[in-house]
């Protein structure tokens, strides 16, 4: 059996449509959602599911506390869902090559520091691209630099919004993001 720990700062969505996905796999489950804030509604979705999700505080993050808890869950796979915090080196050291995210553009670009949600969406459609979509990759110490595993892509239009921006790219999310998971368990775990 293949442990997967979903990390989610926020409504969890993504957190939730990867749960639902694996609920029945014979082979690979979420074990536990981690969040680093007391009232993200993800907490909420967990529960409704039958997941266990946790608040975990700033300073067990950084001093060790959150890899013991990993660990006696025997995770396997960390998936950041819509996570909005840099990930501690000691944690990226205790997992390597175990932890992956999900960004809302095509990396390298809109990607760094202060680019998530509809900042993305805003700095895409400012930029007048055609093309946007999502980039499924490893974590590493940066924001956003972690090597590639999976881009997928949609077509925009001249009218299209930030809001129009951001249901094409949930769209591929809720498609592609558990499809990969699987396969990286499948294959690489």
């Amino acid at each position: 059996m293949k442990r997967i720990a979903i990390f989610a700062s926020g409504s969890g969505s993504n957190a939730e449509n990867i749960s639902t996905y694996f609920s029945k796999h014979p082979e690979i489950r979420v074990e536990l959602v981690i969040t680093n804030r007391k009232q993200a509604f993800v907490l909420q979705r967990m529960a409704r599911l039958g997941v266990e999700a946790r608040y975990v505080p700033k300073e067990d993050f950084e001093n060790g506390q959150l890899i013991e808890i990993l660990r006696q869950k025997r995770i396997d796979l960390i998936v950041l869902a819509g996570f909005l915090k840099l990930v501690p080196v000691s944690l990226i050291e205790a997992y390597p090559q175990r932890i992956i995210n999900i960004h809302p553009a095509l990396l390298p670009k809109f990607g760094g520091p202060g680019m998530f949600g509809v900042h993305v969406h805003e700095a895409v459609v400012l930029a007048g691209e055609k093309t946007t979509g999502i980039t499924i990759h490893y974590v590493d110490d940066k924001f956003d630099e972690g090597e590639i595993i999976a881009q997928y892509t949609t077509d925009l239009a001249a009218g299209d919004t930030p809001e129009i921006v951001a249901a094409k790219i949930h769209e591929l999310e809720m498609k592609w993001f558990p499809a990969v998971i699987e396969k990286i368990c499948e294959d690489n775990l």
